[in-house]
């Protein structure tokens, strides 16, 4: 499966409508963008589009209706709950940054992601 790049554009276009909230953390996902809170993605940027998660069914719903809207994730693979926000939204970052900050609402309000517990290396499980 081939993973589009995002241009210099779009990884600057992400980080603008970004909340400006110190929980906010943006990490590297597969040559691409998460924007997270608590450990749960609210966002997410794959090649030039912009994908947020939206909890809230209507509000799902709405953003879907959304003329250039559409679903988010590698072809053929969608991540449920994420809708792609309209490229043409590029050039209104006002309103990108609406639904990237609802979306970070709805996601913050979320219990905080449970961390997996580590593993000892298999290294040290031989040494026994």
């Amino acid at each position: 499966m081939q993973v589009p790049k995002p241009s210099d554009a779009a990884r600057s276009l992400f980080a603008s409508v970004m909340p400006g909230d110190p929980r906010v953390v943006v990490k590297p996902m597969f040559g691409n963008l998460g924007a997270f809170v608590n450990g749960n993605m609210f966002a997410g940027l794959l090649g030039e589009r912009i994908g947020v998660r939206v909890v809230d069914d209507g509000m799902r719903a709405e953003l879907a209706a959304t003329e250039g809207a559409g679903p988010f994730g590698p072809d053929g693979h969608p991540m449920g709950g994420y809708v792609a926000a309209p490229e043409a939204w590029a050039r209104e970052p006002e309103r990108l940054a609406e639904w990237v900050t609802r979306a970070f609402d709805e996601v913050a309000a979320m219990p905080p992601k449970a961390r997996k517990p580590t593993r000892a290396p298999k290294s040290a499980k031989r040494k026994r």
